[in-house]
């Protein structure tokens, strides 16, 4: 720990410093197996266009899952009229 509350900690290693021509020719290590070696994922902002994009699949996919519990309701809802359908007339029965 610091010696005081105010004193930033001291970094326990020192940074490596590369320098461009040792970078270009730097071997990067495998992370995980892999037999054509190690892959980089570029990330970059999303565009106006990509975020519509987006935005519609994400809807396509909100409207499918609706349908989809819609659908569910629909198909239970003729047992669920059986099952009160047949409370009623046992209850008719019963009081005879």
């Amino acid at each position: 720990m610091a010696a005081s509350s105010n004193e930033p900690e001291r970094p326990r290693s020192e940074p490596e410093i590369i320098s461009p021509d040792q970078y270009r020719e730097r071997q990067w290590p495998p992370y995980g197996y892999s037999q054509t070696g190690t892959h980089r994922i570029y990330v970059t902002r999303i565009g106006p266009f990509g975020f519509t994009l987006l935005m519609l699949a994400v809807g396509f996919l909100a409207a499918v899952l609706l349908l989809l519990l819609i659908g569910t309701a629909l198909l239970w809802l003729p047992f669920i009229a059986a099952l009160v359908i047949v409370a009623a007339i046992a209850g008719f029965l019963r009081r005879l």
